[in-house]
């Protein structure tokens, strides 16, 4: 098995604030790409963390953004307790959150492993509408959302639909087909919006898996679901990347 190294790292924002991330990256090895890791919303948490450190393992150098810094830096929140993380996911907007992911590519273009390689990005849940919002916001060779609760309309916001043609890269969603929050009238406006503006996309949906299906921290995970989507994430890196 590749080992790896971890860190935290400092990164400048455009709007004046400084956003800790951590990254992970093949100890003994060039890694063969880039790759953006967004957070669910209970923080940059063990869960994100094993995430980043899987990929690296894969010869990626990946690094997950702390979404919150404004509002609560290093704060790491119950599975439990979703009233406590609201206000932060709230807080959250387009402006701010693209400006997170101009800082977090900057760090991997800027860096002597990564500079001149190719990028991607993934994200889960409300990481999973950050990643969409990347692949419009910088120059990112794929992207991959899981359970993107935020990318259609909603009943806390437009979504991120009327940008669809601006989109800079292919996307691969995943969804839980007995996700209540996410149903199929949500995927197919979001489907829909892409097939309309003509941009490429992989629509994969789990039919007994549920939000939350590839947290192995939570009582939604589903082994056989998670395993398959992370293959065919890296299937889907693989084919765009050209690594």
């Amino acid at each position: 098995m590749t080992e790896v190294i971890t860190s935290h790292v400092e990164l400048n924002v455009a709007d004046g604030t400084t956003m800790r991330a951590y990254v992970a990256r093949p100890k003994d090895q060039t890694p063969r790409a880039g790759l953006l890791v967004f957070q669910e919303a209970f923080g940059v948490n063990g869960h994100i963390r094993d995430i980043t450190e899987r990929f690296a393992r894969e010869g990626f150098s990946a690094i997950a953004p702390e979404l919150f810094h404004r509002t609560a830096p290093g704060l790491e929140f119950s599975y439990s307790d979703f009233p406590s993380v609201m206000p932060h996911v709230t807080a959250l907007k387009p402006v701010t959150m693209a400006d997170d992911v101009r800082a977090t590519i900057a760090y991997l273009g800027a860096d002597k492993s990564t500079a001149g390689r190719p990028i991607a990005c993934i994200g889960f849940c409300m990481g999973g509408t950050v990643s969409f919002l990347a692949a419009m916001e910088v120059e990112v060779k794929a992207a991959i959302s899981f359970y993107g609760a935020g990318i259609a309309p909603n009943s806390r916001t437009g979504g991120l639909l009327d940008r669809a043609p601006g989109l800079r890269a292919p996307v691969l969603f995943f969804w839980g087909g007995k996700d209540k929050g996410v149903g199929p009238e949500k995927q197919n406006q979001i489907t829909e919006s892409l097939r309309t503006a003509h941009q490429p996309y992989v629509n994969v949906e789990f039919s007994e898996a549920d939000h939350g299906f590839f947290n192995d921290r939570r009582p939604v995970y589903n082994p056989q679901a998670a395993a398959q989507a992370w293959a065919l994430s890296l299937a889907f890196l693989k084919s765009q990347l050209g690594t």
